[in-house]
Parts: C-alpha cells; structure tokens; sequence
C-alpha cells in the first residue's frame, strides 16, 4: 500500500516543487540613439555588428514636429540628422556601440561634421537612461583624456528626445544607392580623416567584434535584463509550468539560443512533441556549447543539461527520445530565445540558415 502511494504521490511532488507558475518572455530589446552628421555614413558601420537587430535614419532634437529632409537641412527646425539603434543587449553592449560611434565621427567639430556644417550636422549622444548618460559620459572622458585629438571633444550628450524617421528612400541608402553613396562619402573627407585618426583601432575593433564569444553578463545586469522566470530557471534551477511555456507547441522554424548568453542550442529541425509540455529535442546544434551535470536534487538522479559560455541551467537530458539516439533534451521555454529562420541573418545567425536549405 506504503509502495502503490508513493508511486503515485513522488512524482506529483516532483511536479509542484518544480514548477513555476509564471509565463515566460523574451530578452527585451534597447535603443541607442546617436548623431554623427550624414546619416548615410552612420547607418552602414552599425548595420554589420551581431547583436543590432536595426538601425533607422531619421531626426531629433528639434521642435518641429514631423519635419521633412528639406525643412531639417534648412537648420532651421533644431533637429539633426541621426541614427537610431534597436540591439540585444546580450549580445552587444552600450559601451561596444559607444566605441563604434566615436570611431565614424569628428568629435572636436562644433559646426557639422567634414563637408556638412550647420547646426543639423552636429554631433549628439542621445542616452535613453541614466546608464546609457553615465556610460556615454565616461567615454567621452575617456577619449578627451587619451589625447587622440588636439581640440576638445564637444560631442553633446543629451536626453532622448523625440524619434522621426527619415524618408524611405534614405534608409539603407548606402546599399540602395551605393554609387552616389561612395562618390559622396569618398568626397565629403570623411574616410580620409578617420583613416588617419583610427586605422590601427579599427582593424584591432573589428578582429574583437567578429570573434567575441558569447558571454555572461554580470549578476546585476542579468536582473535587468530578464524576466523573474527566466532569471529563476537560469540562475535558480527552477522548472517552468508544463504546457504553460512559451516554446513548448512551436513549430515555427529556427533555432533556439541561450536567452542569458545568446549560444546557439537547438535548432528546429530537431524539436519533436514528447508530449510532456516542454520544449524537446534529439540533439543540440552544437554538442560544444552543452554541458552535462549529474543531478541527485529531489530523491531522483538525473542528468542536468547547461550552456557552457552562459552557465545556464537549461534543463535535463532523458534516454526516452526517438531513434536512433534515443535521447530527449526536455528544456526549459524560459532558458531559451527563439530566432526565427528570416530573422537569423539579420540577428547574426546566418552561419546556421544552411540547417533549412531543401
């Protein structure tokens, strides 16, 4: 009688203990909004770095409400010209944006920048939190003290103000019209001067943004960027609800990344129902970006499944899957950040887009 009610009431217990009742969400994304004269020359630098999901030229600062491109080049509406940044901060930082910023601009140049000058030409941070203000501001610290530049950096630092996208034919004008873009970027004096102001730098910028591993981010920042649920599951081996999840019915194609880290996980192709109300799948994109832990927590032994780079408590790793491996990496929706197969270029994934070729 004792055996037949234990049977019954173990994994019942195990259920509740380890479920947490909550929805899970997705990493929330931030804006970075800056000026740098031209917005064409400005959105081309940005547009290539993993991590930035779109960059949008357009106009702020000013007190016209809608401007158009004429009435901002007349200087007359207070605006200027810029950029304005949506990215993963899990994936790109603040201060790595800040860096690529400083490296397109003339900082000393009160008037415009290189062969535009006017006041809608100027140069402008504009911080969307007191972290972006206190961050942007130390970088401008810092490069006035590194002596790079004999006159002051007078590049401002202000708070968002309102956002106006440009005209379409302005957006990714670099690609769209990309021989006047050159003829007018190689004329304006642009290049020349940044060539000779960060050409070491920028070789060096570009080797450490192409091969940066993915990473943790601190304790502090990963209570701003997650939700309760996805910080508990990842950080407090915590279960999410089964059937109750974000990823467990999806069948979309994509792959799943580490929401914490953004490593690349579980691909689609790979996911199949196990019927239990979580997120399943027969194997890992990447068998180097998983690691396995024997769990003994809850009188059970089993074997715990994390992400290496992000140390992300992901789920647990069964031996009652498909053939032929026979294996089931029953995740957790709240560990994971699915990105969509149209989405993976442009997130930086593209290396994986081969998985869906027919």
């Amino acid at each position: 009688m004792i055996r037949k009610f234990l049977k019954i009431f173990l994994p019942v217990l195990f259920f509740i203990m380890q479920s947490v009742n909550t929805g899970a969400g997705s990493v929330k994304l931030e804006k970075a909004t800056f000026a740098g004269g031209c917005f064409w020359c400005m959105e081309s630098p940005f547009e290539g770095l993993d991590g930035v999901t779109d960059v949008v030229s357009g106009y702020t600062g000013g007190h016209k409400e809608n401007p158009t491109y004429e009435e901002v080049s007349s200087g007359t509406t207070g605006h200027m010209e810029a950029i304005q940044i949506v990215y993963n901060p899990l994936k790109i930082t603040y201060e790595e944006l800040l860096t690529v910023f400083w490296m397109q601009i003339d900082p000393t140049d009160p008037g415009g920048q290189f062969a535009d000058k006017g006041s809608q030409y100027r140069t402008a941070i504009f911080y969307h939190s007191e972290e972006q203000k206190m961050l942007a501001e130390r970088s401008k610290e810092e490069l006035q003290k590194s002596g790079r530049f004999q006159k002051p950096v007078v590049t401002m630092i202000l708070p968002e103000a309102k956002f106006y996208r440009a005209e379409d034919y302005h957006q990714d004008y670099y690609k769209n019209q990309s021989s006047r873009y050159k003829l007018y970027r190689g004329n304006s004096g642009r290049d020349q001067f940044l060539e000779k102001a960060w050409s070491s730098e920028k070789k060096g910028l570009g080797k450490a943004m192409k091969s940066r591993k993915y990473q943790k981010p601190s304790k502090e920042e990963l209570k701003k960027k997650l939700t309760p649920l996805q910080y508990e599951v990842t950080q407090d081996n915590a279960t999410e609800m089964a059937f109750d999840n974000e990823y467990w019915n999806n069948k979309k194609e994509g792959i799943y990344v580490d929401v914490v880290s953004g490593e690349p996980l579980f691909s689609s192709r790979d996911k199949f129902d196990s019927g239990t109300g979580w997120p399943s799948f027969t194997r890992p994109i990447d068998p180097e970006n998983i690691v396995t832990h024997e769990d003994k927590s809850l009188f059970m032994r089993r074997t715990e499944v994390r992400s290496k780079n992000g140390g992300s408590h992901l789920g647990h790793l069964f031996t009652d899957g498909p053939a032929p491996a026979g294996l089931r990496y029953c995740m957790n929706s709240a560990s994971l950040l699915f990105i969509p197969k149209e989405n993976l270029e442009k997130e930086g994934y593209g290396e994986y887009l081969k998985l869906f070729e027919k």
